[in-house]
């Protein structure tokens, strides 16, 4: 016999939880369905580990640049790994015991743990369990991509999953994949004190970005002492004893990499394949993300799919969004829709990038005659006075309207000064309102008025 519900969310994370408080709170019954842990990527292998380790190695980073600041501490900075590790694990276990009690507190809501598959277009088994509702929602988020490369299968690897259970520092890290996951983990263990190797396919580090901001990223990367190796055409991997040698085939240095761990960090795919979408209609791209309309909506009129299943975001920010989204439009008459938002995210390398809307190419691409204001870190008084002055940072406008198209900041504060160029975006200002605005000093985005009112054709 099946239980009957309003609506059924499967998966816990950042879209899938508060959505079923709206449900709730609104007077529905809902089945929150999660087959492994509360949180889904963001609290458990995503965003709160891995800042946490971030900042781990920043006050390893710091520490060793006492004398710079005129601290004097004594002694070699050393690396407790495992005190590294237990404030992670504590941190992302603090958020499934709140997201739990939050959870808990639901007035209509009953959580299952398992595995959830459709049977049917209003059907879903988890575990013994069978339960029917009339709305559906998705969001099971997404895993590593296990790249098909000669000899994956054949050595010991790592993922941004796995990494986080290491019980020790690497010795030598080789990172496969020069994105924004692999280069964030690279820095925090080259500070933690791990020799480490970039390899990269591509000609570039972050290909999607401007070729400034991939080679000043490299710059900062390369002079922490990591080896970047870009080019990178025939990747394969091979055991040589308890290590492994990666095969690279670069045009420059050491044809082959040796390794005492390999991390694969070249991409993500969703968690789709084994919920029997199929019994349900539901249709999925050929990479098997399920396909939504502007307003979350699949092929299957009383099914949604909400965060990174979707395809329309690879961010907790995008997840909760979709979450405001499908809440918005189905309890509050709102019209709502996912191609409304300005692209944003960061890389929490350090100094971390900050970046809205277009670059300076893609704007060119699209057709738009642009005028750009540029400011290195180090015309900056907040990051000169840090000893952070790293980086730049750059504005992109339309040159016949005056409409901001996009911006990036490269150095100390980037993920927090940028959501000032978000934020008058998102109200269609132009470079003049920017440029007329007057910024506290002494700070970061200070400047974003001055480059604003000194931008020039590109």
């Amino acid at each position: 016999m099946s239980r009957r519900f309003d609506a059924i969310v499967i998966g816990a994370g950042q879209a899938g939880t508060p959505l079923a408080g709206r449900l709730s709170d609104a007077g529905m019954s809902v089945a929150l369905v999660e087959r492994h842990l509360l949180g889904g990527t963001c609290v458990n292998t995503g965003c709160k580990p891995t800042k946490t380790l971030v900042a781990s190695a920043y006050a390893a980073h710091m520490a060793r640049r006492a004398a710079d600041f005129g601290v004097t501490i004594g002694g070699e900075v050393g690396i407790d790994f495992a005190k590294v590790r237990a404030r992670a694990d504590k941190i992302s276990a603090d958020s499934r015991a709140s997201l739990r009690s939050w959870i808990d507190g639901m007035a209509h809501c009953t959580l299952f743990f398992g595995h959830a598959t459709f049977e049917a277009p209003h059907r879903v088994r988890v575990g013994d369990e069978v339960l029917e509702a009339n709305r559906i929602f998705l969001n099971v988020g997404g895993r590593a991509l296990v790249p098909d490369m000669p000899g994956v299968e054949e050595v010991p690897f790592l993922t941004n999953s796995t990494i986080l259970k290491l019980d020790a520092v690497p010795r030598h890290l080789v990172v496969v994949g020069g994105s924004y996951i692999g280069l964030e983990f690279g820095q925090m263990f080259r500070r933690f004190g791990a020799e480490v190797t970039i390899v990269e396919k591509g000609p570039r580090l972050i290909g999607r970005e401007d070729p400034e901001i991939s080679d000043a990223v490299r710059d900062i990367l390369e002079a922490e002492g990591i080896a970047i190796r870009t080019g990178a055409e025939c990747i394969r991997f091979a055991a040589q004893g308890q290590d492994v040698l990666v095969g690279v085939d670069c045009h420059e240095g050491s044809p082959e990499v040796l390794g005492s761990h390999v991390l694969l960090a070249v991409g993500r795919t969703p968690n789709t394949d084994d919920l029997g979408l199929d019994a349900a209609g539901v249709a999925t791209d050929t990479r098997g993300y399920v396909q939504v309309d502007d307003r979350l909506r699949t092929n299957v009129a009383h099914i949604w799919a909400m965060g990174d299943c979707n395809g329309r975001g690879a961010f907790t920010h995008t997840a909760y969004n979709d979450f405001e989204i499908v809440a918005e439009n189905l309890l509050d008459g709102a019209d709502r829709k996912v191609t409304d938002r300005i692209p944003a995210y960061a890389l929490y390398i350090d100094p971390p990038l900050g970046r809205v809307g277009m670059g300076e190419a893609e704007a060119k691409k699209s057709g738009h005659r642009i005028e750009v204001g540029k400011r290195p870190m180090t015309r900056v008084g907040r990051a000169v006075e840090k000893a952070e002055s790293l980086g730049f940072m750059k504005l992109v406008t339309d040159a016949d309207s005056g409409r901001i198209l996009g911006g990036a900041i490269l150095g100390t504060s980037g993920d927090e000064a940028i959501h000032g160029v978000l934020d008058l975006m998102v109200k269609q200002g132009t470079a003049t309102d920017l440029a007329h605005a007057v910024h506290i000093h002494p700070t970061v985005s200070e400047l974003l008025p001055t480059i604003a009112g000194e931008r020039k054709p590109a």
